[in-house]
């Protein structure tokens, strides 16, 4: 039960970073100590070793293989944190814009610290896949929204790339959203239940997962401290999205604050973030 629980958890912490454009949920799952397993795990469902025994009717060895005990207690987790949040922090987001990146910087830079830790000794290699990540990101958070149809197809393409993106730390499937036009027609569909629009996000969610996890999990496997020198770049690039002070509300161009109030808050809230990062990072150790 606890170890449900905690599961769920790390599924609510996931939800809430994925609903922010610019922070993504593999970087909480990374620091939670999860993410190699939910790769996995995701995998299996696309995989011959769940299919066979499927076709076969052997109930028991589907049930075994698919590690669902921990994927549905991940996904409730998920799931409730966009029923309970999104409506709060699309207001948040609005209202104390500031604060709110200021609280994300912190989270990701700090989880980018604790990610690279993860590779056993860097080395070339390594250092030019980090910079790869960080430019790749970079390039992608700079990227301008653009006006895209709203018809079924795309709401099925926009879904399979958002939750590829979600599974990546460091950049944000919602942020992907955004630059595909569909982030503020979801977040609505969230919260007026607009069940059509879910369901074509959904198809193309479920589609776009089971193709990349079979991917990212073999690079996980065949060559992990690349990865994850990659994934750590990725996460790096994308400071530049979450950086909390902007020429203008809707400008995209970083500045630097004039020492304040608000910028003092900003920072302190800043190394609230990195602090909350920590804890978690402790506590998945333990």
């Amino acid at each position: 039960m606890i170890k449900t629980l905690h599961r769920i958890a790390i599924g609510f912490c996931m939800g809430a970073a994925d609903i922010v454009p610019g922070v993504s949920g593999g970087t909480m799952a990374f620091i939670l100590g999860i993410y190699e397993e939910l790769v996995d795990s995701i995998r299996r469902f696309g995989s011959k070793e769940l299919w066979s025994p499927l076709l076969r009717r052997d109930i028991k060895t589907v049930i075994k293989r698919s590690n669902w005990q921990f994927l549905s207690s991940v996904a409730f987790g998920i799931l409730l944190a966009v029923i309970l949040l999104s409506h709060f922090l699309e207001k948040l987001l609005t209202e104390h814009p500031v604060a709110i990146w200021s609280f994300f910087f912190g989270l990701v830079l700090a989880s980018a610290l604790i990610v690279s830790k993860r590779v056993s000794a860097w080395g070339p290699e390594k250092i030019i896949s980090l910079i790869v990540g960080a430019l790749i990101a970079y390039i992608i958070v700079g990227l301008v929204p653009v006006n895209t149809p709203d018809a079924p197809w795309f709401l099925v393409l926009s879904g399979s790339i958002a939750i590829c993106a979600m599974i990546l730390p460091g950049i944000s499937g919602s942020f992907l959203l955004v630059i595909l036009g569909k982030y503020e027609i979801i977040l609505s569909a969230v919260n007026t239940k607009d069940i059509a629009t879910l369901m074509y996000v959904g198809i193309g969610a479920v589609g776009g997962l089971l193709i990349f996890s079979h991917f990212l999990s073999w690079l996980l496997h065949k060559y992990h401290d690349v990865t994850i020198a990659c994934l750590t770049g990725l996460m790096i690039g994308s400071l530049q999205k979450v950086w909390p002070w902007k020429e203008s509300a809707d400008s995209i161009k970083n500045i630097i604050p004039q020492l304040g109030p608000d910028a003092w808050l900003g920072i302190s809230l800043m190394i609230a973030g990195a602090i909350v990062v920590l804890a978690l990072d402790k506590l998945s150790n333990r």
